[in-house]
């Protein structure tokens, strides 16, 4: 099996996994528990508490553990829209979101939210003059991205963070889920983020929403004791322990994870760019862990599914989007066929030359033997 569709999940790492099977037999105490077992799990998970607050440049007080990424941007923007319901009802965000947090939109809409999109520049990046002008005084959050799951351009959030200084009503919302492992993440100048372990290398079932301790978010889940009130329910000890390692391991390995990565990513590119017909979406800028491309000929779900009989996996958009077209290339004025015929291959720091090789060799056959589209 060739796999290249790390952006939609990532195998945990054996550290992770004997981290979890260590904590998990060696911890059988709740860590709500006021006897011995109950203060021994309470210790570890308020370690891994401190040391993941600390990775992030955050405060440990800040650190909500939830389910995942969708969980966590659920609880945060509910959560904004609540609290300051009587400052404001407009929202802004992008079109670039995953389904957690545009659904979430969705049904704040619903419920008489005012939710406005911020245009995206040719390069997918958010155009700020736009944002400038959406922004008003009833303005109550902007949601985004800072690493879009499609072609891994960067949004710049310390200049939208800056921006927001004007508007203290404002609160700024990051979902960093394609980012850690990536790029730098840091908690600074946002108010909420989320994000889970399953994109890097952590277990399915973790994730974390980052919250400044002066926000008093209502919680989604009421009844029962946790690591903090805003998130009931029994402490995963070893959960948390494990995306602790997880996240040591994706800040600690940054560098030499990312220069594996460009090598695979140049590779490809460098491949496809002798395709006459192939147009690469990705900009040269987005991180080299996601390479996005239109073949313009060939449907993307027939191309996956030659590809997938030889056993090597990739995407056409987010995994969550359930087959739809990338609404990220709509939003950056892709034409139809770009976008029906678009690719997202997503590298990890162990793929091979061999492994690109083999994507490649299918690949060509596809081109040539494939149904083509007709225009």
């Amino acid at each position: 099996m060739i796999y290249l569709d790390y952006s939609a999940n990532t195998p945990a790492s054996l550290g992770v996994l004997e981290r979890f099977c260590e904590v998990e037999r060696s911890c059988p105490g709740n860590a709500n528990s006021r006897h011995q077992a109950g203060r021994e799990a309470k210790l570890v998970i308020d370690h891994a508490t401190q040391n993941i607050a600390g990775l992030l440049g955050a405060q440990p007080a800040e650190v909500i553990y939830t389910s995942g990424a969708s969980e966590a941007n659920n609880f945060a923007l509910k959560g904004l829209a609540k609290l300051s319901r009587h400052v404001g009802r407009h929202i802004i965000s992008t079109p670039l979101e995953h389904s957690s947090v545009s659904g979430t939109l969705t049904a704040l809409q619903e419920q008489g939210y005012e939710i406005d999109l911020v245009d995206i520049r040719r390069d997918g990046t958010i155009d700020l003059g736009h944002l400038k002008e959406l922004l008003r005084p009833d303005t109550i959050a902007v949601a985004m991205t800072l690493v879009d799951s499609e072609l891994g351009v960067v949004q710049p959030v310390k200049e939208i963070s800056e921006l927001l200084q004007a508007w203290p009503n404002c609160h700024l919302h990051v979902d960093a889920t394609q980012a850690v492992g990536k790029i730098p993440v840091s908690f600074e100048g946002v108010d909420t983020m989320s994000l889970t372990a399953h994109k890097f290398y952590g277990l399915n079932g973790i994730g974390l929403l980052l919250k400044r301790r002066k926000l008093a978010l209502e919680p989604l889940i009421h009844g029962g004791e946790s690591t903090t009130i805003y998130r009931s329910g029994t402490p995963t000890v070893a959960l948390a322990a494990s995306l602790e390692t997880a996240l040591e391991a994706a800040v600690g390995e940054l560098p030499a994870r990312t220069a594996r990565v460009k090598e695979a990513n140049a590779f490809l590119r460098d491949a496809l760019s002798r395709y006459p017909k192939v147009h690469i979406n990705s900009p040269e800028n987005a991180v080299p862990e996601v390479l996005n491309f239109s073949e313009m000929c060939i449907k993307s779900e027939t191309m996956l599914a030659f590809l997938a009989e030889e056993q090597i996996y990739v995407s056409s958009a987010s995994a969550c989007g359930r087959g739809q077209p990338s609404h990220t290339l709509a939003a950056m004025g892709r034409d139809p066929l770009a976008i029906d015929t678009a690719i997202r291959v997503s590298f990890c720091a162990d793929n091979t030359p061999e492994d690109v090789d083999a994507f490649l060799n299918r690949f060509e056959d596809g081109m040539k033997h494939l149904q083509k589209i007709r225009k």
